[in-house]
């Protein structure tokens, strides 16, 4: 008899973004006409840097000319990549990261799931409540969960709110916990985290022997001095922290797929027995034996970010988005609604008006404004009443919608 992964009927009903979809296509079968514009899913909406274009470009003729060709890459990804994600992202502000120490990937969002191939099943989790979906639903299909309850939350996770009572800060635990995940800035509800704020994280997971998952994939939107934009910026965070970051926010490669995490030398998880085990070892072999590597192609567009021209148009997309997050939160405040987010930050977290929940608030949006954004209580139970927006699109798109949400509500 061949048998299942039985975990994966431990999950919801549906995945946060099908959901969405299956909405949103009933809604407009039964309303072809209707104008929809979808401010929910993270996608970006504008075009690759050039810089990254003209150097895939590039690439494509190489691999047409036998002197040039590229066959199997190292899994790792390029040395030539490696060397200037090391230098330009973490040596620049003082972090001690090695080339060797970066692991090239086709996205964060497959990092931070495939990550748990290395740890254990008897790991204590903690998870920001609201979260991004990927890291506890990753963690459910491995068995590391009891079932849900009626709120959504699984049984076996440490679930840490973050809401405007606290100011969105994730409280340190009072209980010792394994492993954690922490993003900032934050998805969904784009808040930050000051540098004293992650030194406690990380003084925390160093007296509690624990590992930091920190998903920095949208640290390029930070424009205030004085926040982080690496855990590595803290004091002690190579020995207790493993960092995923990518490029299809900052570079538009949503769809190029191209991404990368850090495993420091030295970083090390427990046998059963409390033998030490170096996790670098074990993600490169995990990559070595699952991973063919990211094409040479997309690795080059990739390295074309680091140039000065790639700096620069880079930078240009960044500014737009903020200027599309600064439109919603303005718009959004005049019509009387409370917003959060949106500075430093491409989402914004508003609080759902009129006492509505996070789906009945869906719901009038699409069919009163046909607007689509992302209900809060998809990402957990204390996202209920709460609902986001992203600044990922046109501008024409973002003040359309912005004129029909404001004039739904005002």
């Amino acid at each position: 008899m061949t048998t299942v992964n039985e975990n994966y009927l431990k999950l919801k009903a549906g995945y946060l973004f099908p959901e969405i979809a299956r909405r949103v296509n009933a809604f407009a079968q039964e309303n072809p006409n209707a104008p929809i514009i979808k401010l929910g899913i993270g996608d970006v909406t504008e075009p690759l840097p050039e810089a990254c274009c003209q150097a895939m470009k590039q690439a494509v003729e190489e691999m047409g000319n036998r002197e040039t060709f590229q066959g199997y890459g190292p899994e790792q990804g390029y040395a030539w990549l490696r060397e200037k994600i090391a230098q330009q992202d973490f040596n620049s502000r003082g972090c001690n990261i090695d080339a060797s120490e970066i692991f090239v990937s086709d996205g964060a969002k497959c990092d931070t799931g495939n990550i748990l191939d290395i740890f254990g099943k008897d790991n204590k989790i903690a998870v920001t409540d609201p979260v991004y979906p990927v890291y506890v639903d990753t963690n459910v299909m491995a068995g590391h969960t009891g079932e849900v309850d009626e709120t959504g939350k699984y049984g076996g996770l440490v679930y840490i709110p973050i809401n405007a009572e606290n100011n969105f800060t994730a409280a340190i635990p009072t209980e010792s916990v394994d492993l954690i995940y922490l993003c900032f800035p934050n998805n969904p509800t784009g808040a930050t985290a000051s540098k004293a704020h992650l030194q406690a994280w990380v003084d925390y997971a160093k007296s509690h022997d624990a590992i930091i998952l920190f998903d920095a994939a949208y640290e390029a939107f930070i424009t205030d001095d004085s926040l982080p934009h690496s855990i590595y910026e803290m004091d002690g965070a190579r020995d207790c922290a493993i960092e995923f970051r990518s490029f299809s926010k900052n570079a538009g490669f949503t769809g190029t797929r191209c991404a990368y995490t850090v495993v420091p030398q030295g970083l090390t998880a427990k046998t059963k027995d409390g033998t030490p085990v170096e996790l670098h070892k074990l993600w490169n072999r995990r990559q070595s034996t699952k991973f063919n590597g990211v094409s040479y192609i997309v690795q080059r567009g990739a390295e074309a970010v680091y140039s000065p021209e790639g700096q620069a148009q880079v930078k240009q997309l960044i500014n737009f988005y903020l200027e599309n997050a600064q439109i919603i939160r303005d718009q959004l405040a005049a019509a009387g609604i409370t917003v959060y987010g949106g500075v430093n930050a491409p989402y914004l977290w508003l609080k759902t008006p009129e006492g509505m929940s996070s789906w009945d608030f869906f719901d009038k949006l699409l069919h009163n404004a046909n607007v689509v954004g992302t209900p809060g209580s998809g990402f957990g139970a204390a996202g209920e009443g709460y609902f986001r927006i992203s600044a990922f699109n046109s501008r024409a798109n973002v003040e359309e919608a912005m004129k029909r949400i404001t004039a739904t509500f005002s």
